[in-house]
């Protein structure tokens, strides 16, 4: 059964890796379905593995429905999947236009921004959690997802991708929430560290 993984926040060293490319396809679609689990959890379109610590090159992604009687956090995302993504080993090979929507981030839950400057149309080429090679061509939201993820993998986050005025802004109005989130990243690495210490 897939469980829920503790999201890595803004100030873990790992989402400034470049994550490396996967290999190993063996516990693939177990980590897949893990992330996808913490990813509805979370209530989220996408979600990458540096988020969850995992420095490989690999994402999971949701397209929903519209679903305007939505009510609250308890509605049930998974009932509203229009198509589910496992993205590994993925690259954005033909990118047109432009556009700017309003982006967030579950290593930065809550906080929001437009500003970051994105394709219109991508087409991406990855492998599926079984290695076999994929293409896909998205525009418009989807195409904003798949490039906030695989940035993720480069070590960018959303806010990196604004024009420096703006990136700026966004640093000054959320100061305090994103000394917060570096204080809940090193008290979680320090657990983690006392964890394993205690595992051997």
């Amino acid at each position: 059964m897939a469980q829920v993984l503790p999201i890595r926040l803004y100030g873990d060293p790992v989402l400034k890796k470049k994550a490396l490319p996967v290999q190993d396809f063996s516990s693939i679609p177990e980590l897949a379905e893990n992330m996808l689990e913490t990813m509805f959890e979370a209530r989220g379109v996408g979600l990458a593995a540096p988020q969850v610590g995992i420095s490989q090159r690999l994402f999971v992604a949701a397209e929903y429905l519209e679903d305007e009687e939505e009510e609250g956090p308890e509605a049930d995302l998974k009932s509203r999947v229009k198509e589910l993504y496992v993205m590994v080993n993925p690259v954005i090979t033909y990118r047109s236009g432009q556009q700017s929507i309003t982006e967030g981030c579950l290593s930065l839950p809550g906080l929001y921004a437009e500003g970051a400057r994105r394709d219109l149309q991508v087409r991406v080429e990855y492998q599926d959690e079984k290695g076999q090679q994929k293409t896909l061509e998205a525009e418009g939201y989807l195409a904003v997802v798949i490039q906030h993820e695989i940035d993720h993998l480069d070590g960018i986050l959303f806010f990196q991708r604004m024009p420096p005025a703006e990136r700026q802004k966004f640093l000054d109005e959320h100061r305090e929430d994103l000394a917060e989130f570096q204080r809940q990243a090193k008290a979680f690495l320090r657990e983690e560290a006392a964890r394993l210490g205690q595992a051997r």
